[in-house]
């Protein structure tokens, strides 16, 4: 679940994205995975689902490396688009009652900043996310 105020609007990556309502510091917790809120999926239940909700999941969550599931953000975080430059990061010095790690800003944000990560870094499935 994001943590701090944001919006949804166009993006210049990728349809739209997640941006900044106020000024965010660097090393501030941005999202963090929130149980109850956020939905994981194990990867076989993607097969027991219509093609329509499978495109989706695809779409919308990413493929978690340490559990091997499917995590859906209930927020706009699953907007987030990918970036090689990315505005937010894993900080594996911070997690959450589970051990999952937490999202940062990488460095100060001004209002109104794209938050963008770099898929690569969590998300199994990022050949498929990035195909061209």
């Amino acid at each position: 679940m994001l943590l701090i105020p944001t919006d949804l609007a166009p993006s210049h990556i990728h349809g739209l994205g997640v941006f900044t309502r106020q000024p965010v510091a660097a090393g501030t917790e941005i999202w963090r995975f929130q149980a109850g809120f956020d939905t994981t999926f194990l990867v076989e239940d993607l097969q027991e689902l219509p093609e329509p909700a499978r495109e989706f999941l695809r779409h919308y969550a990413y493929l978690d490396r340490t559990t091997g599931q499917f995590v859906l953000n209930a927020d706009h975080g699953r907007f987030m688009n990918h970036s090689a430059t990315p505005t937010t990061g894993i900080d594996p010095r911070i997690g959450n009652a589970a051990g999952d790690p937490v999202t940062v800003a990488l460095a100060d944000l001004p209002a109104g900043t794209e938050l963008t990560c770099d898929y690569r870094s969590f998300d199994g499935d990022v050949a498929w996310k990035l195909r061209a």
